[in-house]
């Protein structure tokens, strides 16, 4: 295989898309597994998780009330605009990667370093938070039987003020390191394992709004947007951290069968699916309990023991324990694809790139994500994990949707499995929700993200730009990551 070039020069060479194309992923060892059913189970497990059974009570408690539906479909909303492009871009570039290799491919070195190394940080965090979401459930299941566990392993320190003599939580670090596991095992059996978890999660979705719907009270409805609209965008750009699970599931390009045909499906079929969940779910949430009353932590499971339930509840409780545990397995794959996209471009050092001989997964790098995501899991406060989250998965929305109109109008003829629809106001959509919600997070989360942000540029600088492949002399990575 040739060393790709490009006649872009610095941080705006590109690597080329036929090159792209071109590449087998056979030589870096990993394996064409993944059908039309698992990369959709897969993206649904992104996508559905931590905002149905934890974000959606906590959101229409403290910034939309019943309106959180409509948080969920203006995030929707945003979040189908740059699906389509995704899409485009998967059935046109199906490599590992997601929004790191297309910003590569597209607008240039310097921005696909931006949007990868700005996702190294997102997806651990995102890992993290639902680790510390199943953690709540956990607590909420373990009191409904009775057991008494130590204080000091039930949360982070200063996780809640009225329990000081928390130190750590011990539950979300041993589940971090066991989906880590469960990824260095082959993604054939990880993504068994991860299909049965998500068809589990649907049913009991439906389940819940089945049974919900036969005690909802209308009169929790009014008032139907006691924050105002303001509250309903605060709360999009809260729950868009739920409906981008697809963007994970598209780095899973290099290991899918037939992936420019299957992969634009999966990934508009899995956010189809889990809106329509979404929406129903809040409907049926807000309508058995009153928005004031509503638990943030285990929001459904406390609702049906509120209505004499207890039976469903602990269900609940344990369904969405398995059920959010897909969205950390999806986000983790996620990150490790695109930590080994950034070293077999030459971007961070090669050793990261070596795959498994025996189960030919990135092994090192999936360890590094178990352990730091166990870290970040284990002693941070879930709200100060979850400001590391969605800053950066909307700025790599905006630059995909930007990529896809500035490779349209460069390159009409490049063959496309998928075509985004109404261009160019669909991508301008994506380009603007996105950049919008941004606007409704917190000053603590944009400077968190600066500071993440100078970290990479040092590193780019000092490692990055002089080892890319696209740097004069460079050689390809090997499969033996050296």
């Amino acid at each position: 295989m040739s060393i790709l070039n490009s006649s872009a020069t610095g941080i705006f060479r590109r690597k080329p898309v036929d090159e792209i194309q071109r590449e087998d992923p056979e030589e870096v060892g990993l394996q064409r597994v993944l059908g039309l059913w698992q990369l959709t189970a897969l993206g649904i497990g992104g996508i559905i998780g931590a905002g149905i059974f934890s974000l959606a009570g906590a959101v229409a408690k403290e910034a939309a009330g019943p309106g959180v539906l409509l948080s969920f479909v203006v995030a929707g909303i945003a979040s189908a605009c740059a699906a389509l492009c995704y899409a485009e871009f998967a059935g046109m570039i199906p490599k590992a990667g997601s929004a790191y290799t297309y910003g590569y491919a597209v607008l240039g070195e310097g921005v696909g370093w931006f949007i990868g190394w700005d996702l190294l940080l997102e997806y651990t965090a995102i890992v993290a938070v639902v680790g510390i979401g199943i953690s709540g459930y956990f607590g909420f299941l373990v009191e409904q039987v009775g057991l008494g566990l130590p204080e000091w392993m039930l949360g982070a320190p200063g996780s809640d003020p009225e329990q000081p003599g928390r130190v750590v939580d011990l539950f979300a670090v041993v589940l971090c390191l066991l989906i880590a596991f469960v990824l260095t095992r082959g993604v054939r059996n990880a993504a068994r394992i991860e299909s049965v978890l998500v068809w589990l999660k649907v049913g009991l979705v439906i389940l819940i709004i089945g049974l919900g719907v036969f005690y909802v009270n209308t009169d929790n409805f009014t008032p139907f947007l006691p924050f105002g609209w303001s509250g309903v965008f605060a709360g999009a750009s809260i729950v868009f951290f739920a409906v981008f699970g697809y963007d994970a599931m598209s780095s899973a390009a290099e290991e899918s069968a037939e992936a420019r045909r299957v992969l634009p499906k999966a990934i508009l079929f899995s956010l189809a699916i889990s809106m329509v969940l979404y929406v129903l779910a809040c409907l049926v949430l807000t309508g058995m309990i009153k928005y004031t009353e509503v638990d943030p932590e285990s929001a459904f499971a406390q609702a049906f023991q509120d209505v004499g339930l207890p039976g469903i509840a602990t269900l609940i409780s344990v369904g969405a324990i398995l059920g959010i545990a897909t969205v950390m397995f999806t986000f983790m794959f996620a990150v490790t694809r695109i930590w080994f996209s950034m070293a077999r471009d030459g971007l961070l050092p090669k050793w990261f790139a070596a795959v498994d001989d025996k189960h030919r997964v990135p092994v090192r790098v999936t360890w590094i994500v178990g352990i730091g995501s166990a870290i970040i899991a284990g002693f941070t406060p879930i709200a100060e994990a979850a400001e590391l989250t969605n800053i950066g998965i909307l700025l790599a929305f905006a630059v995909v949707c930007s990529a896809v109109m500035v490779l349209r109008y460069r390159s009409p003829d490049i063959e496309r499995g998928f075509k985004t629809p109404g261009m160019p106001i669909i991508p301008l959509i994506g380009v603007g929700s996105s950049i919008w919600l941004t606007t409704y997070l917190t000053s603590t989360t944009w400077y968190r993200f600066g500071i993440w942000l100078v970290i990479g540029l040092v590193v780019y600088a000092l490692y990055g730009y002089r080892h890319s492949l696209l740097h004069p002399g460079s050689t390809r990575v090997t499969r033996d990551g050296v």
